[in-house]
């Protein structure tokens, strides 16, 4: 609808340079816009506040013109108005709001669905937790963001990778390595004094103890240094495992699974170390080398290898980096917790340094959960009986509560999750309140079954007989449904669509309570089912592509 009133639009401008009540012959691009107040209309363009000078005209005068060149109101727009100091403000014809159920009927499953990231190659790369432990609450919100941002992406026409980077490499895995040596040890009596950088969990002592029941006390008799080496193999390996089952749990599947030793067995650190040289990216100094990032607005250089020959944490995100890159990726998007915004500004550097828009990669920062139990703050320590890891409460609340709660506000604002509000079945509960728009419906239909009153399919409904103001409102809601699944791919924003569905929710909830949609009058009849039908399609499309069940019953 946008576009053809801007062609529309576009078209009167034309019409009047060749009339010459415009003279300057400069067609700015036409913006359109959807008013604040809905008082003011359905759309509203700004063009002759932008064309004013160059005209050398008030901008009412230039909107006086246009007006008249548009014409007398027609099956588009029933209503064109001047307000302020130049806007002109659209109100469309309701029937022209009705054509979208059809469209919805006729789209179905893909409906709201585009193909305007044209095939642009985007990679995704989130949760990425060390494989030193379980995944916690805070990784399960990175991992719903990721995933719906993926979804947003695919559904809009980007072919999109989700990737998961495995920090296999460094001192975190010896640390492992050592705990679950330490844990194995005191199964077999012996007195351990546990130090504190140790990993502290259960599932460390869980761990120690199966390797005893698979390896008896054989790796005793190991050289320390091996020793370590083998439990974090082990322990690294387990720990992966599980945290891909927990988010299959959960309904994630990684496309692709890349190691962070990879990258040092391969030689990708050295190269990529060698390629920064080569391009006078990094110097030397104090015995350290380092990365010219404050050349590329760091507010300071950063080391790559530190004094004692061991390369940085950073040397290995360039040199990972670097591959993505390789791999044809036009796009690299990284979701981080959000204590890592420091770190952006030097991996943009790295872009800008490699001859790459630093707009390249772009980082999600994702805040913390503030998990709560009926309004009461829950202790996030260590596995204590309270629900901390994302498997627990993922069982306690199910996925779709789980994954609904963590796209409910912006990613990097925090977020309090109620677990008794997410299992709450009442319309207090925001997934709940959803799912039930989508079950009403379904109810709806078999009602209408029941009493021999047929579906309308595409073009079968008389929708001229949709005439209360609270029809003509979702039709128009309905209609954003696409724009809106546009906006948050386009801005890496899956909570648009959370806002976007609890507001169709309320407006269809709201709808139902005062109308009813099987009436005495069979046309209405259809015409209701028509638009019911069109926002349960919406509902399940939106909920199903942020992985959430749309269920028939409740």
């Amino acid at each position: 609808m946008k576009e053809r009133l801007r062609q529309a639009i576009q078209a009167a401008l034309q019409g009047c340079f060749d009339a010459g009540s415009l003279n300057s012959g400069i067609v700015p691009e036409v913006q359109i816009e959807v008013p604040g107040n809905p008082q003011h209309g359905d759309f509203s363009t700004n063009v002759a506040m932008m064309m004013a000078r160059a005209e050398k005209k008030a901008p009412r005068q230039i909107a006086e013109t246009l007006i008249t060149a548009l014409g007398e109101p027609n099956d588009f727009w029933q209503k064109v108005e001047i307000a302020g100091p130049g806007f002109i403000n659209f109100t469309l014809a309701p029937t022209c709001w009705y054509q979208v159920l059809d469209r919805v009927a006729s789209e179905n499953v893909t409906f709201g669905r585009s193909e305007a990231g044209r095939g642009h190659k985007v990679q995704v790369e989130f949760v990425s937790a060390n494989p030193t432990g379980p995944l916690h609450i805070g990784h399960g919100r990175g991992a719903a963001t990721g995933d719906a941002v993926a979804a947003v992406l695919e559904a809009t026409g980007y072919e999109v990778q989700r990737e998961y980077y495995i920090n296999d490499a460094g001192n975190q895995i010896n640390t492992l390595g050592r705990s679950l040596l330490l844990r194995y040890r005191e199964l077999q009596g012996e007195t351990v004094a546990f130090p504190e950088d140790c990993y502290q969990g259960d599932y460390i002592v869980d761990l120690a103890r199966e390797v005893l029941e698979a390896e008896g006390n054989r790796l005793l008799e190991m050289p320390e240094t091996e020793a370590v080496n083998w439990f974090g193999t082990f322990g690294g390996d387990r720990i992966l495992t599980g945290i891909d089952a927990d988010l299959q749990a959960f309904g994630i599947s990684m496309d692709h699974w890349f190691s962070e030793k990879s990258l040092f067995d391969n030689g990708a650190v050295k190269e990529g170390l060698a390629q920064l040289a080569e391009r006078g990216l990094s110097f030397e100094q104090d015995g350290a080398t380092w990365f010219r990032t404050t050349e590329f607005g760091d507010d300071k250089d950063r080391v790559l290898v530190r004094s004692n020959g061991e390369t940085t944490y950073f040397a290995s995100d360039v040199a990972y980096h670097m591959e993505k890159l390789s791999r044809g990726f036009e796009t690299i998007i990284d979701v981080w917790g959000a204590d890592h915004h420091g770190y952006v500004p030097r991996m943009k550097a790295v872009f800008s340094g490699l001859g790459y828009s630093p707009e390249t990669l772009q980082v999600i920062l994702v805040q913390l959960v503030n998990l709560l139990r009926g309004g009461e703050q829950v202790a996030m320590s260590t596995r204590s009986g309270e629900f901390v890891t994302l498997r627990e409460v993922v069982d306690e609340v199910g996925r779709d509560a789980c994954r609904f709660f963590f796209l409910m506000r912006r990613s990097d604002s925090q977020l309090d999750f109620d677990l008794e509000l997410a299992k709450q079945q009442s319309t207090e509960n925001p997934v709940y309140y959803v799912q039930y728009a989508h079950a009403r419906v379904c109810s709806i239909n078999r009602n209408a079954t029941e009493q021999g009153v047929a579906l309308p399919g595409p073009g079968e409904a008389d929708l001229t007989r949709l005439s209360l103001d609270e029809e003509l409102a979702l039709a128009k809601l309905l209609a954003r449904y696409p724009e809106t699944l546009l906006g948050a791919a386009r801005h890496y924003e899956p909570h648009r669509v959370i806002f976007y569905l609890q507001e169709l929710a309320a407006q269809f909830h709201s709808y139902y309570n005062r109308e009813k949609v099987l009436v005495e009058d069979a046309a209405i009849s259809q015409a209701r089912l028509a638009l019911v039908n069109a926002v349960r399609t919406v509902v399940r499309n939106a909920l199903e592509l942020l992985g959430v069940s749309a269920p028939e019953r409740m």
